[in-house]
């Protein structure tokens, strides 16, 4: 019973981890080349992810998921290659439009819907503005505080965080995720020479990061589905993966402008 137990418990690590593996080479390489390559890919999981929300949160009738998705894709993109600041109340529009749509979770489709936008945005400046080391740092600090938390949740096991939303986040996990993101910001600190801001920036971000996986937890759980959509196999759907990220990608550039920790105009 107990091998049984354990088999099942890692039985995803593989699909996992082979996924996880062809995002980082395809996402590398779009961060390596930056300008139109990256902003390309941001604009198409933007608009895959508004694709999955609106799914996840349709309700009787007709489903807008695609309109959604194709208006997210070109609001964001006007507002990443005409960036003017007329443009960005279109960000809105998305949640807007979905609201006119049969839905059965507004309060939970309309400002995760803008948060996606936001995020879309977030990613691209901090690409062209801060150059490609402030990107890698964040991508890292997210990944850190999901693997280990990943390992050290599965392995460790112990109390909830939140039970009632995300049933299988420990206490264990979360603190195992801010110990990995502050040794990020130490490294940064320590080795590369970022300011000290960044040792304590870090694992704010990333939880900042692991709230935002427990919001879109509470939004599949009200939708009562297991997963986003079925895209990445061993992840489920776009949110599943880049849930954190939209919460610590807005957290960064906020925190950022408090006391600033990110390299200056760096054109990787």
């Amino acid at each position: 019973m107990n091998k049984t137990v354990s088999s099942d418990r890692w039985a995803d690590l593989f699909p996992r981890l082979a996924s996880a593996l062809v995002m980082l080479l395809l996402g590398g390489a779009a961060i390596r080349a930056g300008g139109g390559w990256f902003a390309a890919l941001v604009v198409l999981a933007c608009a895959l992810m508004s694709w999955e929300l609106a799914r996840m949160t349709r309700g009787e009738g007709f489903d807008a998921s695609v309109v959604i998705a194709v208006l997210a894709a070109a609001v964001l993109a006007l507002n990443l290659w005409a960036p003017v600041p007329w443009f960005l109340p279109f960000l809105l529009l998305p949640a807007l439009i979905g609201t006119l749509a049969p839905r059965r979770d507004l309060l939970a489709f309309a400002p995760y819907a803008l948060l996606i936008m936001l995020c879309g945005l977030a990613l691209v400046m901090l690409r062209e503005i801060h150059g490609m080391g402030a990107l890698v740092w964040l991508l890292a600090v997210v990944i850190a505080s999901d693997v280990l938390g990943y390992f050290a949740g599965r392995s460790l096991g112990g109390p909830k965080f939140w039970p009632a939303i995300s049933p299988k986040k420990t206490w264990s996990g979360t603190l195992a995720g801010w110990i990995g993101a502050l040794a990020i910001g130490l490294y940064c600190w320590g080795v590369a020479g970022w300011p000290l801001a960044v040792v304590w920036a870090a694992p704010l971000i990333a939880f900042a990061g692991q709230l935002g996986d427990i919001a879109e937890s509470a939004i599949k759980r009200r939708a009562g589905v297991k997963d986003a959509s079925n895209l990445i196999p061993g992840h489920g759907g776009l949110m599943d993966r880049f849930d954190a990220l939209l919460f610590a990608s807005i957290m960064v550039l906020l925190l950022n402008q408090f006391a600033p920790f990110l390299p200056v105009a760096v054109k990787g």
